[in-house]
């Protein structure tokens, strides 16, 4: 197909899809009619109704690791997006099932013939918490442009991409220029680290907004002891659900048996990311429940290219064939949890190439023998392995294995998220383990993951440089909008991905929790974020 015919094909769907958008987006009358303040006196009669028996009470949630900073163009672990999520809100968010994007601050947009330019319509009764700089004022374009462009500029992980410019129209509607289409423009707005914020209180925080976080959300900030728990408050002023929950508790507990005691014992109402022996103890539990989904969500060991024997071809395949991933997963998940991964995309994103899957190396130590002999290392060498404490195991097995097939001594370095982070976004780990989870869009994992211009970020710590997937990565956003197109090209990039073998492909993981059974309202999703109100869920206790 020549590219003048696909450009025309690719405005044609545009269009039909500019349409599409056009008859789809929010109608005023469709909005929540719960965004009042809760008010337990306001009922003349005083009578109790079961609605109101939903009100009150202090959430907490576990999660295995702290967060760092929650400024949203700093964050870069998942967790911190947890309680970005509570504070902040996103133009627009994907639905439960991410089939579809929804509207969220903007309740309605459409796009122009030739994808460049975006409009939308702005909610009309958002308003931020109040903070040290404003008392709680209306959101408008004002700040959208300045949450928006300053993403543009200094995102941390190049979280939105593409723009050139954003333009005010009105008090309530934006345009966003692009400097060229780009079909995962809206999924990228629905990221965490695009929330919308108030000028003011950035400008007048500075560097320390990353603990002062202030946003349109349904829980303000209230209080941080780091590395221990984060404590928000209800925001009565909230757009959206007026949250049930008085308080929402963050808490921080790097042990997972710990974890799952305080669960039992009731001192945290949900626990995240509940793996391990810990989900039988849970699911034997009358009290507790397991909550499971397959998760857009991938673990992987990444070889670093820049630098040290694995820049070598011949040794990254030699370490790929060395990795017996089967006998890794039944000691790391013997209780269920994950299956193999085989290739840098989960297996649930419509950009799998389940095909592509016989290509991957399999496990054969001999040959992996042959190819370190060939590249200069018969008797192995030293090297270090980095990795959080919750994929310590996973390091573990992979460093006897080896060690028993290549006579490589690694050292396992267990190091908490932020050290680790720095230390693979800045290309010094030889082989760090990691995980990968974000929305169905293969963009979000291979372009963030792949793209040479992530090089330095978390992305793509490991150095991976190739001039034919970054000129396909950038056609697969600016070419086409149509998803079979765009899935072949995605497979040619799979295709150049596995033959350069930059990483250990290790599991598609399971997302669970692990949840009291009084708590309601609450469920997991397949793209890792845990949401507890937002304008179609609002999570409550049962006394």
């Amino acid at each position: 197909m020549g590219r003048k015919f696909r450009l025309m094909l690719f405005l044609s769907v545009m269009l039909i899809l500019t349409l599409a958008l056009a008859a789809c987006v929010g109608d005023p009358d469709d909005e929540p009619a719960s965004n009042e303040s809760h008010d337990d006196t306001s009922d003349e009669s005083n009578e109790t109704t079961s609605e109101d028996n939903k009100y009150g009470g202090v959430l907490t949630v576990a999660m295995i690791d702290s967060p760092m900073r929650l400024d949203p163009i700093d964050y870069s672990g998942v967790y911190e997006s947890h309680v970005i999520r509570s504070i902040a809100d996103t133009l627009v968010v994907y639905s439960e099932d991410l089939s579809e994007i929804e509207p969220s601050l903007a309740e309605s947009w459409t796009i122009s013939d030739d994808m460049m330019i975006y409009t939308f319509d702005l909610r009309e009764d958002a308003y931020f918490q109040p903070g040290e700089f404003q008392d709680g004022r209306q959101m408008t374009a004002e700040d959208v442009k300045f949450s928006l462009e300053r993403s543009a500029n200094d995102s941390a992980m190049n979280r939105l991409r593409g723009i050139e410019s954003v333009e005010v129209i009105d008090e309530f509607s934006i345009e966003i220029h692009l400097t060229e289409p780009n079909a995962a423009l809206m999924a990228m707005l629905t990221d965490a680290g695009n929330s919308i914020l108030p000028k003011d209180e950035v400008e007048g925080h500075g560097d320390d907004f990353g603990v002062n976080l202030v946003g349109t959300g349904p829980f303000s900030l209230e209080e941080w002891a780091t590395d221990d728990y984060i404590q928000l408050t209800r925001h009565d002023d909230y757009w959206g659900q007026t949250a049930f929950i008085d308080e929402l508790i963050w808490k921080s507990i790097s042990d997972r048996n710990m974890m799952v005691n305080a669960l039992r014992t009731g001192e945290v109402d949900i626990a995240i990311g509940i793996d391990g022996q810990n989900r039988q103890i849970v699911e034997e539990e009358e009290e507790i429940s397991l909550l499971t989904t397959p998760g857009l969500s991938i673990e992987y060991a990444a070889l670093n290219m820049d630098s040290g024997p694995t820049a070598d071809k011949k040794v990254r395949e030699a370490l790929n064939l060395a990795t017996n991933v089967d006998d890794l997963i039944e000691g790391v998940f013997q209780w269920g949890g994950a299956e193999r991964s085989y290739l840098p995309l989960p297996q649930d994103s419509w950009g799998y190439f389940e095909e592509l899957e016989v290509e991957v190396p399999g496990y054969d130590p001999e040959r992996a023998k042959v190819l370190m002999e060939e590249s200069g290392y018969p008797d192995g060498f030293e090297t270090d392995i980095y990795v959080i404490e919750s994929r310590s195991s996973h390091a573990q097995i992979l460093q006897n294995q080896l060690k028993e097939n290549l006579n490589i001594d690694a050292s396992v370095n267990v190091v908490e998220w932020g050290t680790f982070s720095e230390t693979a976004a800045s290309g010094n780990a030889p082989i760090y383990i990691m995980g990968w989870s974000w929305y169905p869009d293969p963009d979000f994992f291979l372009y963030q993951m792949l793209h040479s211009d992530q090089i330095g970020s978390l992305g793509n710590g490991y150095g991976y440089h190739n001039e034919d997937v970054d000129e396909l990565l950038s056609l697969a956003v600016s070419e086409t909008v149509d998803q079979e197109e765009r899935t072949a090209i995605y497979h040619d990039i799979l295709e150049l991905v596995v033959e350069d073998m930059p990483r250990i492909e290790l599991t598609n993981v399971e997302i669970t929790a692990g949840v009291r059974n009084n708590i309601q309202g609450f469920n997991v999703r397949a793209d890792n974020t845990f949401i507890i109100t937002n304008d179609t869920t609002n999570v409550w206790k049962e006394d």
